[in-house]
């Protein structure tokens, strides 16, 4: 969808099993140009137990999902780890980056699916009737980040919109550097509320939001991992996130496992 963000995210039972599969998945291919050689992977930091949290971006949590995440903060202050507060004052604008720099790239990767080059191809009665019928398989959702990353990247648009969220992007990674100079990890929900049902939610924006804990790590490039824990008033589950450094994943799922166990 997006080259920039997008990552093989596995879902599995356990944390193990999860790590299982990224021992699997995570090894160097030279032809793929995203894979980094093992040599470069390593992280000589030595591991501090401590987990940064950044108050100020947790201010509109539900008050069931904040006393959730201060409980799974609770387990892990117990198994010897630090907890400490940290300022990421940009996080809250990977978001609104995040929703500029996805649908612009994936307008642009989607292009080529026109059923001439690439994809499946509808029949019409003219080449015209044809693309337009082709192009009618994509989904709803699909053709509305079509449209809106057309936009962002047209003419007078790309540099007041898409360049500025490039620009954004790199200092909010930067941001994230700075407060690995101080923690192992960083703590936070994965959603903002426990999980909905099927088409309970019909407006897009209100659907995008729910997204505000996750985009961070996308935008930049930082490994996460998202941990089933507790549930809210309606018996639906939640959960918290860990977000590391680059390559390290092993720390985070670490972490996961004493999370898991309570």
């Amino acid at each position: 969808m997006a080259s920039s963000l997008d990552q093989i995210g596995p879902l599995a039972k356990t944390v193990n099993d999860a790590e299982i599969i990224f021992d699997l998945i995570s090894g160097f291919d030279p032809r793929e140009n995203t894979s980094v050689p093992e040599e470069k992977r390593s992280v000589n930091v030595h591991e501090k137990k401590i987990l940064g949290v950044p108050r100020s971006f947790l201010a509109s949590l539900s008050k069931e999902t904040a006393a959730n995440f201060e409980e799974s903060l609770l387990k892990l202050k117990n198994a010897g780890y630090k907890i400490i507060d940290i300022d990421l004052p940009l996080l809250k604008y990977a978001l609104p980056a995040y929703y500029i720099i996805m649908p612009a790239e994936a307008s642009t990767n989607l292009a080529r699916f026109d059923g001439m080059r690439y994809g499946p191809r509808r029949e019409g009665g003219n080449i015209w009737e044809s693309f337009m019928d082709t192009r009618n398989l994509f989904g709803g959702e699909v053709r509305r980040r079509v449209i809106l990353g057309t936009f962002v990247l047209s003419h007078g648009y790309r540099d007041a919109y898409y360049n500025k969220a490039g620009r954004l992007r790199r200092v909010i990674k930067k941001e994230f550097t700075e407060a690995f100079n101080k923690v192992d990890a960083i703590a936070l929900p994965t959603t903002p509320s426990g999980a909905f049902k099927i088409g309970q939610i019909c407006d897009p924006v209100a659907m995008y939001l729910s997204d505000i804990f996750t985009v961070g790590a996308n935008i930049a490039n930082l490994p996460a991992l998202a941990v089933p824990f507790g549930s809210d008033d309606n018996k639906m589950p939640l959960s918290v996130q860990f977000i590391g450094r680059p390559f390290s994943e092993k720390t985070l799922f670490k972490i996961g496992r004493i999370v898991e166990k309570q």
